[in-house]
């Protein structure tokens, strides 16, 4: 974690701790003070609510009692289920969860000293970019001397009350938790990157090799300390909080706790014809309410396991809120799947580790279209490239790469009317090779991937990209909606992610001495043909070399081809427009490349648009003798430099 951490609202809990310590008095916080403010953002619900400190609830109050376990605590009154899921995946994590409550000895109640103990604790929170340590009192609400909201299992334990607290402070209110989804709490508590799956349209439940596929990441996600938790979507015949016949309950997070292979013993075998069967451990933030179907803790299937294997399971016959099912009953049962990867950017690693990048960025009206970014999404073709314009590099022939795009959080709005998230997502674009200012038209460059539209805090992309450099557009759905977002780039090696900002080359004092330029011109090479063959086997090994005035492109090197594909994409600014653009077809070699054919162009604005087809030549111009082989180009010029 790093070591700079923003104070919420400027409070030092160390000062604040010393002063009331000094002064013999337990801390009230103003900032978010016991009171109705602080629980609701509308009219508050009839009901007396008295704020209690644990003291007045408890003999021996702690804020940990023997450790934490995703077993701790229960969710309340309040519509927070997805939260308390994510507290159940964070505390089987110790690494994590003393991130999120640091020195937890340091602010545990002292029995032998309760002279030093002033009533205020901190918490601290990946809160878009940066952790935030929140600091409260220990005032609860309550109703009839028992909390209302999470509470723990144990009557004298308050780390999982305490810390929905100061996450409701974050909030605004603890009503501004009713209702989200556990990804954004497990991202707030990590600072983990989210991924969202919908299992009914994936057919997840139907396709066995998807399903295979999807089990295998999510194993993978687990063991590396990652997060998952699922949910059953409500439709019109599945309304929110009813139970399944199975028993489960729509509308409701569940934390995934444990995915494991379940090995079989002889008799399973005759009788699932398998050696291993898939299963999937669940928990329920009520603490109740389980799955009672296959392999549900009290079914036929159990007894086959040997005693040593269940033990090995943590199996509980209890009605405690957790338990298993074999993951094909889980894919064919849930519909939402949220992932939190912990992506590995250390370099002391056995695993693969990734280069992180991440950039700051806001959509923002303004009636200059020049200035404007909040353009809107793809579909919106007038508009699309006025949003804020990412540039990166693929370095190797191919590289994974990780995006995610995550929008402030808007809960604090709530009170406003405008709290809910808006639908984002964004495009990436393949472009010229030395792209350098913002693109203004769609012309040569290729739409090469695009994430998922979603009214969630995040989205979240992975894609293999081949070399090159592209450009990201993060989005909204719709034009015109100001908002702040965060984005988040992992590849393999550097990528040099930089926002674009300038619209064409800046005329500066040198301009003047050495010229500026006067025309635009993009390039396409897409391909060539009936190239002269080059070794025995009647293949060759070209590239292109695209030069304009004193500067040059090359591309990638295409293997035992004499039909090669190459899709090179280069834009000059050219200041002498008079000296033409020569396209050049080497085959290279161990100890020499060797020349195959070349094209001059003129590219002047009034030349065609549209791809053309031209012989190849040998040296000399538009005058040199023909040699064999075509080249495929598109070629665009314009004298408005801001035009492409």
């Amino acid at each position: 974690m790093s070591s700079s951490v923003q104070l919420f609202r400027d409070q030092r809990y160390h000062e604040l701790k010393g002063q009331c310590l000094q002064q013999g008095i337990l801390f009230e916080d103003p900032e978010f003070p016991a009171s109705d403010e602080s629980l609701y953002y509308n009219s508050a619900p009839a009901g007396k609510v008295e704020w209690k400190r644990p003291k007045d609830l408890c003999e021996d109050p702690h804020l940990l009692v023997d450790g934490m376990s995703s077993h701790d605590f229960h969710q309340g009154k309040l519509g927070n289920c997805w939260f308390v899921a994510a507290c159940s995946c964070l505390a089987l994590r110790k690494s994590l969860w003393q991130q999120v409550i640091p020195d937890y000895s340091e602010q545990e109640w002292d029995p032998k000293s309760p002279r030093k103990y002033a009533g205020i604790f901190r918490f601290r929170f990946w809160r878009f970019g940066e952790w935030t340590e929140v600091v409260v009192d220990d005032l609860l609400p309550t109703e009839n001397g028992r909390l209302i909201y999470c509470h723990s299992n144990v009557k004298n334990e308050f780390w999982s009350a305490l810390l929905e607290k100061a996450y409701a402070k974050l909030a605004g209110s603890y009503q501004a938790l009713d209702g989200g989804c556990a990804a954004e709490a497990l991202v707030d508590f990590t600072g983990a990157v989210a991924e969202s799956i919908n299992l009914e349209e994936g057919k997840y439940g139907e396709v066995i090799s998807e399903q295979m596929k999807l089990f295998e990441d999510l194993m993978k996600v687990h063991k590396r300390g990652g997060f998952i938790s699922c949910s059953i979507s409500e439709s019109p015949g599945r309304p929110s909080e009813a139970e399944t016949a199975m028993g489960l309950i729509v509308g409701h997070a569940y934390s995934v706790t444990a995915i494991r292979k379940l090995r079989l013993g002889e008799r399973m075998v005759l009788s699932f014809k398998a050696e291993k069967l898939f299963v999937i451990r669940l928990r329920n933030p009520w603490g109740k309410k389980e799955w009672h179907g296959a392999w549900s803790d009290s079914s036929e299937e159990w007894k086959k396991v040997s005693d040593s294997e269940r033990k090995n399971l943590g199996l509980t016959v209890e009605n405690d809120g957790e338990f298993w099912m074999t993951f094909e009953d889980w894919c064919k049962n849930f519909t939402d799947v949220d992932i939190c990867r912990t992506v590995n950017t250390s370099c002391f690693s056995l695993h693969k580790t990734w280069e992180k990048e991440m950039m700051y960025g806001a959509w923002a009206k303004h009636p200059e279209p020049l200035l404007n970014r909040s353009g809107g999404c793809f579909d919106n073709r007038d508009t699309f490239l006025q949003n804020p314009q990412y540039l990166f590099d693929v370095k190797k022939a191919q590289d994974e790469v990780l995006v995610s795009l995550q929008q402030e959080d808007r809960r604090k709005y709530k009170k406003e009317g405008k709290g809910d998230n808006i639908t984002i997502g964004f495009e990436i674009l393949k472009v010229e090779d030395n792209r350098r200012y913002r693109l203004h038209k769609l012309t040569v460059q290729e739409r090469v991937a695009t994430s998922p539209y979603s009214n969630t805090r995040s989205v979240f992309l992975r894609r293999t990209l081949q070399q090159g450099r592209y450009v990201l557009v993060p989005t909204t759905y719709i034009p015109g909606v100001p908002t702040k977002f965060i984005l988040r780039l992992y590849t393999d090696v550097p990528s040099k992610l930089r926002e674009l900002k300038e619209d064409r080359p800046k005329m500066t004092c040198w301009s003047l001495l050495c010229g500026y330029p006067r025309r635009v011109t993009q390039i396409k090479v897409h391909s060539a043909e009936g190239l002269q063959k080059q070794d025995r086997s009647g293949g060759a090994d070209p590239y292109v070399l695209i030069k304009c005035e004193n500067q040059s492109r090359r591309s990638p090197v295409q293997h035992d081809t004499t039909s090669p594909v190459f899709n090179t994409q280069v834009i000059f600014y050219r200041k002498d427009i008079d000296s033409p653009v020569t396209i050049e077809v080497w085959n290279s070699n161990l100890l020499r490349d060797q020349l195959l054919g070349q094209a001059v162009l003129a590219a002047s604005p009034g030349e065609p648009r549209l791809q053309q087809r031209l012989k190849l030549r040998g040296r000399g111009g538009g005058e040199a003798a023909e040699v064999p082989g075509h080249i495929s180009v598109t070629v665009l010029c314009s004298d408005d430099l801001g035009e492409l």
